[in-house]
């Protein structure tokens, strides 16, 4: 088990979460939390698209960073440190135009001052959508 921290999903989704009052423009939620891995689920809306009718890129890889934010703050020990985002980026793999995303984050690398993720957004059928690969900075607050 990788978490430090004591959580569900039901207090992921509140606005009494981790983040506290998190804005949550895409309507993001948590679906599952395993031994080493968190999911999360998006719709794909207007307000989520390119305007060529596909899901934008840069939301994909704003899901990415906000399910590796809170999986990697998720991991910490100490109330005095914190996971910052350092280095993101994204391969887009297939376009979608509706239904449902979701992002399933895993650590690759848990250290004292870094730690890395790799986010796999696949649809509804399983199908690859993105792969991204975020770095955090573990840093003291």
């Amino acid at each position: 088990m990788i978490w430090k921290k004591d959580f569900n999903i039901e207090s992921l989704n509140s606005n009494n979460g981790f983040f506290g009052e998190y804005q949550n423009p895409f309507d993001i939620e948590f679906t599952e939390k395993g031994d080493s891995h968190l999911i999360c689920k998006m719709e794909v809306t207007p307000k989520t698209k390119q305007p060529m009718g596909l899901l934008h890129g840069g939301v994909s890889v704003y899901l990415a960073e906000t399910i590796g934010s809170y999986a990697a703050n998720l991991c910490l020990e100490s109330e005095n440190k914190a996971a910052v985002g350092l280095d993101i980026n994204a391969n887009h793999i297939k376009g979608i135009k509706s239904g449902f995303v979701f992002a399933k984050a895993k650590p690759i690398h848990l250290g004292g001052k870094t730690q890395v993720w790799s986010i796999e957004i696949t649809n509804e059928k399983d199908e690859m959508i993105c792969v991204s690969r975020l770095t955090m900075a573990v840093v003291s607050i």
